[in-house]
Formats: C-alpha cells, structure tokens, sequence
C-alpha cells in the first residue's frame, strides 16, 4: 500500500542516491575514501530497500538486452585480464552501479526519476556556488580537499588537485563541490535541458523553473567548459532537427535526414579548415590539452589486443600497468582515456565496443522516436506533440556528445543516466507513463494543458 510517508522516502532515496553519482568527488574530498565508501553502502542499502518496496515486475520483453551482454562481456573479461585484480574491483563496480540504475529505472517511473535528478543537479548547483563563494570571500587562496590522496607537503602541487581555485570573482573557471569545472559544467547543462523541458512542459512553477534555469546558466558560463559548450551546441541542433521532424510529419522526414546528413559534413569540414582558430578561441593547445597524447597511446594498446581488449577496469586504477604511466600531464596522473569509445576499445576490444554501442544506438533510436513521433491516446487517437517528449533524446544527445571527449558515461552519473535511458525507453514501448513529470496541482489548476501538452499519453511508434 502506498502512502505519502513512503513515496517521500523513496523521493530522498532517489534525490540522495543521484546527487552522490553526480558529486562523488565532493564525498571523496570531504570524508576520504573511507567515508566515500560509507556513503556508497547506503546508496546500495537504500537500492536494495527500494526494490524490497516497491517489487518491480521484471519482463523479459522489456528488458534492454544491449545492457545484459555489455556487463556479461565486462565480467568474462577478468579470464583473460592483464591486471585481473584491478579488473575484479572494476567489474564490481560497474554491477553495482547497474544495480542502482536498474532499482531507479524500474521501481521509479519517468516523472519519479526525472524529478530526482532535478532536486538532485539543484542541490549541486547550489552547493557549488556556496562552497565557491565561501572559498572567494573567506578562504581567498585555492583550497585543497580535507583528504587528500596525494602529498599535501609536496613543493609543488599540480592546480589539477585543488578543489577550488578561489576564481569565483575572477569570473571562473569554477570547479564547485565537484572538483572539476568539466563536471559541473556537465551537470549544468543536463540542469538548462530539464529545466527548460519541464518549464515548457508546464510541469515546473514558472518562478522556480526561470530561477534554476537562471542559476544553471550561470554555472554553466562561470566554468568556462569548452569541451561542455561544443556538447550544448550539438544538443540545440539535435533539438532543432526533432522539432523539424515533428513539423514535417512522417511523409517527408526523408529531407530532414539528408539535411542532417549535410549539416554533418560540413561541420566535419568546417572543424577541419578552422582547427586551429577554434583551439584559440577555446584557449586549447594544438594537443587539445593532453588529449591527443592520451588518444594516441589509448589507441597503441587498443591495437595490441583488438578484439577483447585488456580487461574491463571501468575508471583507471593508477597503481596497475599500464594505467600508472599511460597518461601524465604536468605531475598528474589522468585516470581516464577522454573519450569513452576508445576507452572501451581499450579495455573489451571490439566485442566490448559493439556490445556498448548496442547500448547507446538502441536507447538513442527508441528516444529519437519518442521525441519525434505524435503520441496517441489508448484508443489510438492523435494528440498533440509533448514537450515532455523531448527530455530523454536531448538528456542522451548531451551524454554522447560529452563521450568524445570524457569518459564519464562509463561510470557513476554518466552510466546510471544511459541505463535509466535505455531501460525507461524500453519500457515506454509496452507501458503508458506521463513524461516528464506531472505537473504540480496549481499549475494544473491555472493552465489546464489539454492531453498530450503536460505529459505523453503515448508513443506514435509502439514497434520500435
């Protein structure tokens, strides 16, 4: 029996359970790994309780089966692992972290998930610009985490390892709780797409929905991300293209994808002729700041074990070859290959990538069509397109457009986001469900959308 009690418990689960994938690295530098750790096991307890109360119905036919063979892949590939004690912990992991996203995904639905993510970017947001401020007007000098996992003595500590830089007034770039500006940039963005969703929607007060949009655009400019910008123009062209689709119809979406085509081209060329003038207007260095020498040796150890790769770590264990030396820059030692595609290929080989790749295309296809699709009612009659519809495509648009340049969709936030994607876009196939969220009762009361402005009864393409 539900109660109001329980779904507010399950809420603060929810909100908690996020918010610690998106600020992991604000436990780490706040409590030390072994708070960390502390605060990982309640995510997991609180998983576990939420299944054990909400005893989602578990389909076959609903079930993502890209996922499945992604983790069975990961799992085997601790046999022939070149580090397989690091691999042991990866894999570890990676399963527990699908444990949450599939307890999220199945024992939520869309609007319950949708909502936990907005609380949850908020409350980093907020965080974020307190704990900046704090560290500009009283601190007044870059600020290192309370535990350290390097030499806090050293004579000389790389800028990489402080978690603010006292920039706030400076105008950035910010790094928040979160320790990274290209992670509180990510987080910024994800918060302008459901904000901006939600508000035309009319699922969000509008007051509330302008502050954080407001508060997210901020964020967003202060960190000064290029990678996250050049992720925020592909999202408002996808956006473009969907609601083009959506006004063409079906009969002549033909045009729209050659268009897309020819876009793509020549951004190619585009990207090509202006290379550099880009890396100067960006403040890049002709390497892309590191990333093409860890590309390159990426790709050399992928190429020594093509097909199934070196064992599956997920993030990189620094006290393991060939992770303690891969990839140095300036006294740091980066734990990532910046892009998640060649990671995979690293770590599973071709068999690995393909099975990722099922992944992120399966997800993306489901959500490009029901963002593009009209919806119908239950008894099959048109009604007018959703808002609402748009979140999961542009939500994953943002993750894959962040997987060129960051590995991040391959762990915490990044990979519960895709699997709570890929598993809700299943779902949506057999199940109706309103999308994004519903609506709060005074808004309803003052606009009272007709069917299909506030929510998405249906998807118009139940097949795919």
């Amino acid at each position: 029996m539900e109660s109001p009690r329980r779904n507010a418990l399950i809420g603060a689960y929810a909100t908690f359970a996020v918010f610690t994938l998106l600020a992991g690295q604000f436990w780490r530098n706040l409590l030390g790994w072994w708070g960390f750790g502390i605060v990982v096991g309640l995510v997991l307890i609180g998983a576990t309780w939420l299944v054990l109360q909400v005893k989602p119905k578990w389909n076959w036919r609903r079930t993502p089966k890209s996922t499945l063979v992604f983790l069975v892949v990961a799992t085997l590939s601790i046999a022939w692992s070149f580090y397989p004690g690091a691999s042991l912990l990866g894999v570890a992991l990676t399963l527990l972290t699908t444990f949450v996203a599939v307890a999220l995904a199945l024992s939520l639905p869309w609007s319950g998930i949708v909502r936990s993510l907005s609380a949850a970017i908020k409350w980093v947001l907020a965080l974020s610009l307190l704990f900046e401020f704090i560290v500009a007007v009283f601190v007044r000098e870059p600020l290192l985490p309370y535990f350290p996992d390097f030499d806090p003595n050293a004579e000389k500590i790389p800028m990489a390892f402080y978690w603010s830089r006292a920039l706030l007034f400076d105008g950035g770039p910010i790094e928040g709780i979160v320790a990274s500006r290209n992670i509180l940039a990510m987080t910024a963005l994800l918060g302008i797409i459901i904000f901006a969703v939600l508000l035309a929607a009319g699922s969000m007060r509008r007051a509330s929905g302008i502050t954080w949009l407001v508060i997210a655009g901020l964020v967003f400019v202060l960190t000064r991300s290029a990678t996250v910008i050049l992720v925020a123009a592909i999202v408002v062209v996808a956006l473009l293209f969907a609601l083009w689709m959506r006004r063409v119809g079906p009969e002549r979406r033909r045009g729209v994808y050659l268009a897309a085509a020819g876009v793509l081209v020549a951004s190619v060329a585009l990207l090509v002729v202006f290379w550099n003038g880009l890396l100067e207007l960006f403040g890049k260095g002709d390497d892309l700041t590191g990333r093409l020498d860890i590309w390159n040796a990426v790709i050399g150890l992928a190429t020594e074990r093509p097909l199934a790769g070196w064992g599956w770590v997920g993030y990189w264990n620094p006290f393991v070859e060939p992770f303690d030396d891969l990839a140095v820059r300036k006294g740091v030692v980066y734990l990532q290959a910046h892009n998640a595609w060649l990671d995979v290929w690293m770590q599973l080989g071709i068999i690995g990538l393909l099975a990722f790749a099922a992944i992120v295309i399966g997800a993306l296809w489901r959500s490009w069509f029901l963002a593009v699709d009209r919806p119908m009612d239950s008894s099959g009659r048109p009604l007018p397109h959703s808002f609402a519809a748009l979140l999961p495509m542009l939500l994953l648009v943002a993750l894959i457009g962040q997987s060129l340049a960051e590995s991040r969709i391959l762990v915490e936030s990044g990979w519960v986001l895709l699997i709570a994607i890929a598993w809700a876009t299943k779902r949506r196939q057999w199940e109706h469900e309103p999308l994004p969220a519903d609506a709060p009762p005074d808004v309803l009361r003052r606009s009272a959308p007709s069917p299909g402005h506030g929510s998405l009864e249906s998807s118009g393409d139940e097949a795919r």
